[in-house]
């Protein structure tokens, strides 16, 4: 049996409930009220956490990347879209007095080292890599230094991408999560024989961040050895924004965590037994 990993007071590994992320990341589309009402499903439906995510624009885009044009809601460059979904120190207050309000917990992606410091103002109960990250170095070191657990998604990452990550953060307080960076993944992409790979490699729990459509992916994630599960979730997957397709209604999320809730059920101990239920047709229909 892997290790396991203590977020406040749930534990993440083989045997344990599963601990179930809902993603936030941007579908908030810059509204704290959306941002609200986001968790509030979350926790309705019996998530453990949400996520979201951070950065400081200027660190993670280049000048260039910034003023290329681009449409939106904010205005009609990359910059005014990306500083129009970033939230800031206020935003983050109000999630977390939120959060501590209602008993959800929360952390977020930092996707540079300042975005670190920043989050680590409130205290969260973990840190979260993103698939784009795995590979600085740097970042990663900040991470560790803050004792707190860590989430590592290895979309887009080759295996010896993933070992020296792995290499830098230790397998103590760590979780990998299968993943695949398309939004939406394919069916033919999502690939969850991986996980039982990283679990006869990694001495950690093993997770599966999903960006598929529909649910049965993720709770067959499970079913191979998961110990938690990310999806990104939204009030309507036709709302503006390029992660809302990817992204769980409340109902599709609903269904999801039931359904993951009743997998322990489902699989039972592996012994072969006449159950008491069974007695009675057993009685009625065997003839020798």
């Amino acid at each position: 049996m892997n290790k396991t990993v203590k977020i406040k007071n749930l534990t993440i590994g083989d045997g344990k409930p599963c601990f179930i992320v809902a993603e936030i990341g941007i579908n908030h589309n810059g509204s704290i009220e959306i941002t609200k009402k986001l968790i509030d499903i979350a926790h309705l439906c019996g998530c453990n956490a949400v996520k979201f995510q951070k950065r400081t624009i200027e660190k993670v885009y280049t000048k260039e990347e910034l003023e290329a044009p681009r449409q939106s809601v904010f205005g009609n460059t990359n910059g005014d879209l990306k500083r129009g979904l970033e939230f800031g120190y206020s935003e983050y207050k109000t999630i977390d007095e939120y959060c501590k309000k209602i008993g959800m917990l929360w952390f977020a992606s930092c996707w540079d080292v300042e975005s670190v410091d920043f989050i680590e103002q409130f205290d969260v109960c973990a840190h979260k890599i993103s698939s784009a990250c795995l590979s600085d170095t740097e970042l990663l070191k900040k991470v560790k230094s803050t004792n707190k657990p860590i989430l590592l998604s290895t979309g887009m990452s080759t295996i010896e991408e993933i070992d020296e990550a792995v290499k830098t953060l230790g397998n103590d307080n760590l979780v990998i999560y299968h993943c695949t960076s398309t939004y939406p993944t394919k069916n033919n992409e999502i690939n969850l024989k991986v996980i039982p790979k990283l679990k006869e490699r990694y001495n950690c729990p093993i997770g599966f961040s999903g960006h598929e459509k529909g649910i049965f992916p993720s709770s067959a994630a499970v079913i191979l050895g998961a110990c938690s599960i990310e999806r990104h979730i939204t009030l309507d997957r036709t709302m503006w924004g390029s992660d809302q397709a990817a992204s769980l209604e409340p109902e599709g999320l609903r269904k999801l965590v039931r359904d993951i809730r009743n997998i322990p059920d489902i699989l039972g101990d592996g012994n072969k037994v006449v159950y008491e239920s069974e007695l009675p047709i057993r009685k009625k229909l065997r003839r020798k």
